[in-house]
């Protein structure tokens, strides 16, 4: 396990990410909050990229939670059939818009009990979607934080859940509203799970990880 971080050493880390991309954003793609929220709900164990594709159609023919349920389930399951695990996800995505017409006025809600109580909305998406819709300082584990958690020493824990609080209380407060996309991305390609670029990173000296890895030959 690695070291763990002092204050000043995550408080330098944060300003270097801020100093490289001030305005970090996530890469999922929607034209609305009704469509980010089912875009989060799809890329549960899917890339960004494969759900970006898939809906492409979707939200050319659905950007409402009414149009979404004229599709109907067998629509939407068609239109998102090359992500993983689209049967449920278009059932979910179906049940949702339904839940938002016939409880919450057709609008994405600004409440983490709200959210999650649509088909198919965890704790993590639930975290996404309020941050990244209502400027909240949540963080949403997903597998690049739990791992960056661990790996840096920034909020070592077991599960996503014990991570997400150490950082919380870790994170300083003035880079909160953005520290979940920062990791995400650092993780996605710099920090990367089988074998980190050092060579490449903005924060290689304060990072305890070891072996650092070297640029290759």
């Amino acid at each position: 396990m690695p070291a763990k971080l002092k204050p000043d050493q995550i408080e330098e880390i944060f300003r270097r990410f801020q100093e490289a991309n001030p305005e970090p954003a996530g890469e999922l793609h929607s034209v609305n909050d009704f469509t980010f929220l089912v875009a989060v709900v799809l890329s549960a164990q899917a890339t960004d990229l494969g759900v970006n594709k898939a809906t492409m159609g979707l939200f050319a023919h659905a950007d409402t939670p009414e149009k979404m349920v004229a599709l109907g389930e067998d629509g939407i399951r068609n239109a998102i059939k090359t992500i993983g695990l689209f049967r449920a996800k278009a059932k979910n995505v179906y049940a949702l818009s339904q839940a938002l017409i016939a409880k919450h006025d057709s609008q994405v809600p600004h409440s983490r009990e709200a959210l999650e109580a649509l088909p198919g909305v965890g704790r993590k998406t639930a975290n996404v979607v309020l941050n990244n819709v209502f400027g909240e300082p949540t963080i949403a584990v997903d597998t690049h934080l739990f791992r960056l958690g661990n790996r840096m020493g920034l909020a070592t824990g077991k599960t996503p859940l014990e991570v997400e609080k150490k950082l919380l209380k870790a994170v300083p407060p003035a880079y909160l509203r953005h520290a979940h996309h920062w990791l995400i991305l650092h993780g996605r390609y710099i920090c990367k799970a089988r074998k980190p670029e050092c060579w490449r990173c903005i924060v290689a000296d304060l990072c305890p990880f070891n072996p650092k890895t070297s640029a290759p030959v």
